[in-house]
Parts: C-alpha cells; sequence; structure tokens
C-alpha cells in the first residue's frame, strides 16, 4: 500500500499546475489616496534635494572649486568680488529647502489632478484592464 501511495504523490507532484489568469480594470483611483501618496514621494524627494545640495557644496568647498571660482572671478572682474560671501552654507541650504517646499506643492497638486484626470478619463473610456497570470 504505501508503494501506490507514493508512486500516486510522485505522479501528481510530476503535473504542472494549471496557469491561472485574471483580468482586472482599474477604474477608479481614490483622489486622498493619490494625494497623500504623491505628498509622500514629493516629500522624499524634498528631503533628497536639500541633502545634495549640502553634499554638493560641502564637496566643492572642500576640492576647492569654489576657491578657484573665485580667484577666476576676482581677476575677471577685477574688482573686490568675494563668491564665497554670496554662496554660503546658509544660502545654499536656504535656497535648496525653498526648492524642496515647492516640490513638495507642486508635486501633491500634480497627483491629486492626475487622480482627477485618470477618474474622468476611466469613467469616459472604461478603465485600464490589466491581466495577471501565475506560473
Amino acid at each position: 500500500m504505501r508503494n501506490i501511495v507514493a508512486e500516486q504523490l510522485e505522479r501528481k507532484a510530476g503535473r504542472k499546475a494549471p496557469i491561472k489568469q485574471v483580468r482586472l480594470k482599474l477604474v477608479y483611483v481614490d483622489f486622498w489616496s493619490a494625494v497623500k501618496f504623491s505628498f509622500v514621494v514629493s516629500m522624499c524627494l524634498a528631503v533628497m534635494n536639500v541633502v545634495l545640495s549640502l553634499l554638493i557644496y560641502l564637496i566643492l568647498l572642500q576640492t576647492g572649486v569654489l576657491h578657484q571660482l573665485n580667484t577666476l572671478l576676482s581677476d575677471v572682474a577685477g574688482g573686490d568680488l568675494n563668491i564665497l560671501s554670496i554662496v554660503g552654507l546658509p544660502q545654499v541650504l536656504g535656497a535648496a529647502v525653498v526648492c524642496g517646499l515647492l516640490t513638495i506643492v507642486v508635486g501633491t497638486a500634480l497627483g491629486a489632478i492626475a487622480s482627477l484626470i485618470y477618474n474622468l478619463l476611466a469613467r469616459a473610456l472604461g478603465g485600464f484592464q490589466l491581466g495577471f497570470t501565475s506560473s
């Protein structure tokens, strides 16, 4: 009896499972979910913008590129032009924070507008059909 059961299990294991297909239609995107998602993505981009601006400024400062640019501009202008007083750490971080805030506002607004446009198009055209298969 044991051999028969083992042979039946062996035959079942050798067969492949049938491939199942599922078709879904995306006909609605929740407005507030899209706004929250776009806000989080915009927030991540804003933080990344501030950090990258700080890193690039510090790298340019440590490698001496800003000092060489300062001497070049003072030689060309022939005056007392100091670029390091114009482009300092507070100015760079301030500009990065302002750009980050603009990124958050614009990104959130674009996410909201995109969800509204998709919902209008899905209502008119029937939505977006997705197909999933199991392998």
